[in-house]
């Protein structure tokens, strides 16, 4: 058999032709949503989400504006997944926590205040 001829691998070991098993999550306030794909071997993070369905069920997922992730690593949507890979959607916050941390550090102090003080 001429070597042009031989199967081929590529980077991550799975041969030319195969597919690759991907997760897309989203959480929901409510509920998580979990999208079970198989991808073309060297497909990105932007073709997870378009093959989801969910960009078009849920329109405020914007691409230029959400902040996506691979198992919980923030990626661009560019980034070629592998096998087994979980693409997060990341929701914006609601509150800001160094906001909440300090409003709940003030009550802690005035409450800490009051509960030292007897009545006479």
């Amino acid at each position: 058999m001429p070597l042009s001829a031989a199967p081929h691998k590529n980077r991550g070991g799975q041969m030319a032709d195969e597919q690759i098993s991907v997760e897309v999550c989203y959480p929901l306030p409510d509920k998580q949503l979990l999208v079970r794909l198989k991808l073309p071997v060297a497909s990105t993070l932007l073709t997870a989400l378009e093959a989801s369905g969910l960009l078009v069920k849920y329109p405020e997922i914007d691409v230029k504006k959400n902040k996506f992730g691979i198992w919980n690593k923030l990626s661009k949507v560019d980034a070629v997944l592998r096998d087994q890979d979980r693409v997060e959607i990341y929701r914006p916050l609601i509150a800001d926590p160094k906001e909440v941390r300090k409003q709940r550090a003030a009550e802690g102090k005035v409450m800490k205040k009051g509960a030292g003080e007897s009545e006479a």
